[in-house]
């Protein structure tokens, strides 16, 4: 029996001539063959305090050898379509899925695009019955990723964990995993993986150690991390099905009949005095015991070539070395990738936020007089503890330093329990301040601003540094989802990395951060997307000009040598966190007290060296009471663009964008309005693009004085896009009934237009489109929806009615 393809919808293209090819090709349809996968989750667009998401990217096919070593990708068309259309869409997807062979099809056969350089053609037209065999994909693909020897191929498809709970890596996680076990398996000896904070480098580590393992390639593993916080996550969650063959180094203890050891540095070395045994304990390993060592934000101490960090490495200099971090450090003595190579992939935080798998941000610029302006000191004049300050012009670079306004604390403090009041108040805040003594006044500021939630719970504030046990014991408590306190931490340096804050609001920024590194680090606390909890996005407040930091090319670019120190210079940036200090006494045992995790690089109670009461450079920190005010001379609101930048935009102009890109003339849009099917079409197109319908509702008719939710999306589009004068949807219909348009129509199919047309005026153009709504008072009234369509003559009359009434209330030139 002939089959008219141009009949069949791409589902049906599918389903009986693309399916089949590929099963008679001999690809198992249960373990190698799977359909609409969607691999990312949809950007998350925000504007005002709403939010939605873009759309996802799925695939129509995707072939594998075996479980998550995806092959190749197939992109289907109906047949009104030639078999090469969307070749473009389709490698694009092969990129990112790292597939190097690419099909596309309209049923009559196949366009084969080959990635790998191995054909002898880049592009060819396979007939239906040609499609490649597993087997010649597989070939081909080892030939591409240099897997020809056959121990080298075996090592490579070790399978992955399965839990059997139906957890699978993402698709950038599949591909550092198998970028990094096949570049292990052809003997490559040091692996830098580069994954951007809150994308799952400890699970993706895990997968990458159990292939290892699970192969013998690796029989003895070394995890390092540099704080505890990071090596009690790792071992009581992702890495727990290591199960007892895991142990981790405490007490300065070594039992070598353990298979994986997880540890901190500084729980293995020393730089104190002493036997050389008691120094660094890992030399009581010998050099060849472990054949893998993973290090955990690898751009701090293994960065430098003369910190004791590196010391490890070069010890175990025979273990493949794989190097993990979010911001690799390059500076000219600074460098993970001189020591670990180029990356083998990247997975960076503009592409995270543009999957949809990191929270987006928008940012909150906030500006002081006294910062921008400067203030002087009148001459002789005495700060609280009666020392004379220095007289020159103290500005932004000196607040917090060399000079405390208590009233700028204040100032700050009034700002983010604002900011908590009108948004949420419960909301996980952490604030950035620039040492321990100004965390510890900010939190005395917003525990003052803050009486009524602080009565409820006396941690609803807390000060969470290195020197606070209490405030460090709290830690655990922030960063759990369950847990509502504490709600605000004020830190310095402690909070930069290891705290894996999921529902984490609001970042404020009152630190002077000049190192791109620990900005990045920063704003990772930031990034995850917690949906259990509602948070999809956060907010900066920046109130020391942090966020300049985002126009640097850096931010998210490449790794670039920015940083040349001078011969009697430190290799590390002033601004760095250096890799030893604090971390210079006795391993874990002497990590449990105030020195645990001091914040580099500060030492007890001051900055930098320097003496609690000192500023930088020897200076005296200054601090003024309430005799002199701060006031906000400029606050502006900025959201992450689609091209990685910071834009100020209000909702209007952001809507008037979105539109000029789908259509290019009002005429344009009329011509799509009247032409779909369901008016339904268009406005889920446009929400695709980040079009908050309902934000634009309030802010367009709030300005037109009108009320609230009177408006449909026509109007909307046509007065922001196109300036026109919008009419209500109450007129709209008011206008169709003075036509008399319903005269054409008795009984009941007249009744139930008169009740679309006020369903439309209470509720928008979506529910009348529905047929469903025939079920719903008061249609139910008039009579059953199967006799309410006879009433039209069928389904077919019912929809042709519908649309004239629609037509009806969007015809301009009787508006």
């Amino acid at each position: 029996m002939n089959v008219n393809k141009k009949t069949l919808s791409e589902r049906d293209i599918c389903t009986q001539f693309i399916t089949p090819a590929v099963v008679a090709a001999g690809w198992d349809l249960q373990r190698q063959v799977r359909e609409e996968v969607t691999f990312t989750q949809g950007r998350v667009i925000v504007r005002g305090r709403l939010h939605t998401r873009g759309q996802a990217r799925r695939a129509d096919y995707v072939l594998y050898h075996q479980a998550n070593l995806p092959l190749a990708v197939i992109e289907a068309k109906d047949n009104s379509h030639g078999p090469g259309e969307g070749m473009q869409q389709a490698l694009d997807y092969a990129e990112a899925l790292d597939a190097p062979f690419v099909f596309t099809s309209n049923g009559d056969g196949f366009v084969f695009h080959d990635r790998s350089g191995t054909g002898t053609q880049v592009e060819t037209h396979l007939g239906l019955d040609q499609f490649p065999s597993p087997a010649e994909l597989w070939r081909r693909y080892c030939l591409w990723a240099d897997l020809t020897d056959a121990d080298v191929r075996a090592r490579a498809q070790v399978p992955y964990y399965d839990d059997g709970s139906g957890r699978a890596p993402r698709y950038y996680q599949v591909n550092a995993i198998n970028r990094t076990v096949e570049a292990v398996a052809r003997g490559q000896r040091r692996v830098l993986l580069v994954m951007a904070t809150g994308t799952g480098k400890t699970y993706t580590a895990f997968q990458i150690i159990w292939r290892l393992w699970k192969s013998r390639q690796a029989r003895r593993i070394l995890f390092l991390a540099d704080r505890n916080i990071l090596v009690d996550q790792t071992r009581n969650n992702d890495f727990k099905p290591f199960g007892a063959a895991m142990t981790k180094i405490t007490g300065r203890r070594i039992d070598t009949s353990y298979e994986i050891y997880l540890s901190l540095y500084q729980a293995i070395t020393d730089n104190t005095g002493g036997a050389e045994e008691d120094k660094n304990i890992y030399k009581r390993f010998s050099p060849e015991f472990f054949d893998l060592i993973v290090v955990d934000e690898c751009h701090r101490g293994s960065a430098a070539e003369d910190s004791a960090w590196r010391d490890i490495l070069a010890y175990f200099g025979s273990a493949t070395q794989i190097g993990l971090t979010a911001t690799p450090k390059e500076t000219k003595d600074v460098s993970s990738t001189h020591y670990f190579g180029e990356p083998v992939y990247t997975y960076s935080l503009r592409q995270g936020i543009d999957d949809g798998f990191l929270a987006p941000y928008k940012v909150v610029r906030i500006d002081f007089d006294r910062d921008l302006q400067g203030w002087r000191p009148p001459k002789g004049m005495l700060d609280k503890h009666g020392e004379p300050i220095e007289d020159r012009i103290y500005n932004l670079r000196d607040m917090d330093r060399q000079l405390v306004l208590e009233m700028r604390t204040l100032a700050v403090a009034a700002k983010i329990t604002q900011f908590l009041k009108s948004s949420d108040p419960y909301a996980k805040t952490i604030v950035f301040c620039d040492d321990i003594d100004h965390a510890e006044r900010m939190r005395q500021a917003l525990v003052n601003l803050n009486p009524e939630r602080v009565r409820e719970n006396r941690k609803y504030v807390m000060r969470i540094t290195g020197d606070d046990a209490e405030g460090k014991a709290e830690l655990d408590n922030f960063i759990n989802p369950e847990s509502r306190y504490p709600v605000i931490a004020t830190t310095s340096k402690l909070m930069t990395t290891g705290v894996d804050a999921q529902t984490c609001k609001l970042i404020v920024l009152d630190q002077h951060i000049q190192s791109m590194t620990e900005f990045k680090q920063i704003i990772g606390r930031g990034t995850r997307i917690n949906e259990d909890y509602g948070k999809f996005w956060f907010t900066i407040m920046d109130f020391k000009k942090a966020t300049e930091l985002f126009a640097d090319p850096a931010f998210d670019g490449d790794s670039v040598q920015i940083y040349e120190p001078k011969d009697d210079e430190p290799p590390v940036p002033p601004e760095e966190i250096p890799p030893d200090p604090p971390f210079s006494k006795g391993g874990e045992d002497a990590l449990t007290g105030a020195a645990a995790d001091l914040e580099p690089p500060f030492e007890k109670g001051g900055q930098g060296g320097f003496a609690a009461d000192e500023g930088q450079g020897g200076r005296k920190k200054y601090v003024v009471g309430d005799n002199v005010t701060v006031h906000i001379v400029a606050e502006r609101v900025q959201y992450y663009g689609p091209d990685g930048k910071l834009i100020t935009e209000s909702l209007r102009d952001y809507t008037r964008g979105c539109v000029a890109k789908q259509y290019a003339s009002m005429d344009a849009f009329l011509r799509r309005w009247n032409s779909v099917e369901q008016k339904k079409a268009v406005i889920d197109e446009l929400a695709a693009q980040g079009v908050i319908w309902e934000a634009l509702q309030e802010e367009v008719e709030g300005k037109l004085g009108q009320p609230q939710g009177g408006l449909d999306a026509f109007d909307l589009i046509c007065h922001v896009a196109f300036d026109q004068p919008p009419l209500t949807r109450r007129e709209r219909a008011e206008n169709v009934r003075k036509r008399n348009y319903f005269a054409k129509y008795q009984g009941a199919a007249r009744q139930v237009l008169e009740a679309l047309l006020a369903k439309y005026a209470d509720s928008g153009i979506e529910p009348i489109e529905d047929l469903k709504i025939l079920q719903l008072p008061p249609f139910d009234r008039i009579g059953a929806p199967i006799e309410l369509v006879k009433a039209f003559g069928g389904k077919a009359g019912y929809v042709r009615a519908v649309a004239d009434l629609e037509a009806q209330l969007y015809d301009l030139r009787q508006a």
